[in-house]
């Protein structure tokens, strides 16, 4: 590939926006036109980002040259995202990929005259390589349907119960109670209880797979560490612990970042990559699906830049090479 994908980044100065600039810094194919932050435009990026100090010398913009860029990636609040699209004039060459959830579900997915896309590769490749727009999934719902999307496949899924547990980077960078450090170490919490937002999206993408009957049932806990995601899904499953792995196994062997291990899981494993890791267990004719994920990266920016990359037509992993920091 000659040019370079040219990438526009609004919401630069958050979590998401900086693991974008991260990792699109050193993308074989892509060029940052701007990243743009209100607060914060004129600032070096890196003084935002002090992880970045020698990495890059951009510089928070104060507008978006729209018509400078092939891709934007929405990395704004919830909400905000659909606000921005009617108020801004993006021309229609322009891609977009949006990591709020704004667009997620398919009553919410238009736009103007743009349609988005569901942004999850393993259940819809194929529709992400042709979009123009996507909408990022949820991180708890990342890890969720990769843990379950084999059994929705084979229309096996029943009653599942599922325990998760986040780390503090989830709720973002805006101050509050639960994100105050004598609070949250050495602490963990359960919150919205069996009512989290992201459950709607989840359904929405099993139910693509295996109509129903099934529910879900969820209880995220907040955890005192900065981040990943590990999730544990309990459900009836008369076939065994082995019948199980080749339902994975199959579901997944064209998968660039999702992996079945047989081994104990342990969320370091994938901290600082975009991979989902699974494990299984048996006992008592109950399948245990464990899923662990980085938050930040398959289930956020890593994610979109894999979208990013599918909807340019690259190899699925540029960009994304990255080890976990495991020790």
């Amino acid at each position: 590939m000659q040019n370079k994908i040219r990438v526009g980044i609004a919401g630069a100065a958050g979590y998401t926006g900086g693991e974008l600039i991260r990792l699109l810094i050193h993308h074989p194919n892509v060029a940052i036109q701007f990243a743009h932050s209100n607060s914060n435009a004129g600032k070096p990026v890196h003084e935002i980002h002090r992880d970045l100090v020698g990495e890059t010398e951009l510089v928070f913009a104060s507008e978006m040259d729209l018509e400078s860029a092939d891709v934007l990636f929405l990395c704004v609040g919830h909400g905000e995202a659909r606000k921005l699209l009617s108020i801004l004039n993006i021309p229609e060459q322009v891609k977009i990929v949006d990591l709020s959830q704004d667009f997620r579900l398919a009553e919410q997915a238009v736009s103007g005259d743009r349609n988005f896309i569901y942004g999850l590769p393993e259940l819809n490749k194929a529709a992400i390589a042709q979009a123009t727009s996507v909408a990022n999934p949820g991180c708890f719902a990342t890890a969720i349907q990769l843990a379950l999307l084999p059994l929705a496949n084979a229309g096996l899924l029943q009653s599942v119960h599922v325990t998760g547990i986040t780390g503090a980077t989830g709720a973002g960078q805006r101050l509050q109670e639960s994100l105050h450090f004598p609070w949250r170490a050495n602490n963990i919490s359960a919150y919205k209880t069996l009512q989290h937002q992201h459950l709607n999206e989840i359904k929405q993408s099993l139910t693509q797979l295996q109509p129903g009957p099934h529910t879900l049932h969820f209880v995220p806990w907040r955890g005192d560490f900065a981040r990943g995601i590990f999730v544990s899904c309990v459900m009836p499953f008369a076939g065994g612990l082995e019948a199980a792995e080749v339902l994975y196994q199959q579901y997944y062997e064209n998968q660039a970042f999702t992996h079945v291990v047989d081994s104990p899981l342990d969320l370091k494993q994938v901290v600082n990559t975009n991979k989902c890791l699974i494990q299984l267990e048996y006992a008592d004719g109950q399948l245990v699906i464990h899923a662990a994920i980085d938050n930040l990266l398959k289930g956020a920016s890593g994610q979109a830049v894999q979208n990013m990359n599918l909807m340019f037509g690259l190899d699925e992993k540029a960009g994304l090479s990255l080890k976990a920091i495991n020790f």
